[in-house]
């Protein structure tokens, strides 16, 4: 492959999600709706019923369940096509959850997201939280009344991994996530926590074939970033390490459940699923907000790649731990909120 194809690669994550079980089903087959809800309707649909709604996730099958907290909103749910689950939280209470863990549980090691699935807010901690760490978090833990339950993860959370073809500088290298587009104007996306340090792209790693510069980047809080492409246009799919290539055609937003891949410059194209959205990362280096928190394996040199579900860009790949010999969770700036940002397109 000539090096002047700048396509992406996938950086992945593992993190086996609990299987508390909250709630039941509502309604019979007999009774129900045949599920056909798109998971953006199944979205919408939560967002209009507020605080009698906590989650949206698919099932294995590929059915989109809507957990809702009353019978009426059940209903609601079972009209519109997708299937309701009813729980005992709402959004509002778990939101409450969240936010007693960014008061008193932010402590590099340490991540939260909700699991829709089990109306859990989940707590993770890394091999780093121990001792006076490790109880300050459990504390909070049990503070919440059941609505927060704690992982250990193996691993150490980090940011240095990267994803999609490799592309360096002289800090380091980082993977390409997708290449983008504003008018005539082309540029690429990669993480932040790369851009945040390397000022000049490159395609090799002596330096010497010239991509561009940074043109905007934000880390902590976010992770993603922008490249100009001196050179003007560059095709717009992602590498699948094995001499195919995946067209990007549009960028949406990632729900749990979702089967998705990530290339990456390390360990090339990895799968999984979507397993929590809106979670909160405390690196080493800051804390990150509102991340697509996956299954899917990644290593160093892959920070920066692309997440996507068939030809839609879906994340960046942001950090993670543990590696693909024995997994780890890995996780993903959503990409839709960098496009709007810089005002760039997919291709």
């Amino acid at each position: 492959m000539r090096p002047t194809r700048f396509t992406l690669r996938r950086a992945a994550a593992v993190a086996a999600a609990g299987t508390l079980v909250v709630g039941v089903l509502v309604g019979s087959p007999a009774q129900a709706a045949a599920p056909n809800a798109s998971p953006e309707a199944a979205a919408d649909l939560a967002e209009q019923l507020g605080d009698r709604a906590a989650g949206v996730y698919a099932e294995a099958d590929g059915s989109i369940v809507v957990t809702v907290t009353d019978a009426a909103a059940a209903q609601q749910v079972s009209t519109a096509g997708a299937t309701p689950k009813i729980v005992e939280r709402g959004a509002a209470e778990l939101q409450r959850a969240t936010a007693e863990l960014e008061r008193s549980a932010k402590i590099p090691g340490t991540a939260w997201w909700t699991d829709p699935a089990t109306n859990q807010v989940v707590v993770s901690v890394d091999s780093t939280v121990t001792g006076a760490k490790l109880a300050q978090v459990e504390a909070a833990v049990a503070r919440s009344g059941g609505a927060v339950r704690i992982e250990s993860e193996a691993g150490v959370y980090s940011t240095r991994i990267t994803g999609g073809e490799a592309i360096y500088g002289s800090a380091g290298v980082c993977s390409l996530g997708f290449n983008v587009r504003s008018g005539s104007n082309y540029y690429f996306l990669t993480a932040g926590h790369c851009t945040d340090v390397i000022s000049n792209w490159y395609a090799n790693s002596s330096l010497s074939n010239y991509l561009g510069p940074t043109a905007g980047s934000s880390f902590p809080g976010n992770d993603y970033g922008i490249v100009s492409l001196s050179g003007g246009y560059q095709p717009g799919y992602v590498y699948l390490y094995n001499g195919n290539h995946q067209d990007i055609t549009s960028a949406g937003n990632a729900y749990v459940g979702q089967s998705v891949q990530r290339s990456g410059r390390t360990t090339g194209l990895r799968s999984g699923s979507v397993t929590g959205l809106n979670a909160t990362v405390n690196y080493a280096e800051g804390t990150v907000y509102g991340l697509i928190r996956t299954n899917v394996c990644a290593e160093r040199g892959d920070s920066g790649g692309s997440l996507f579900s068939g030809s839609t860009a879906l994340g960046l790949t942001s950090g993670g731990s543990g590696n693909c010999s024995f997994g780890g969770t890995t996780f993903f700036q959503p990409v839709v909120e960098a496009l709007n940002v810089y005002g760039v397109n997919v291709y």
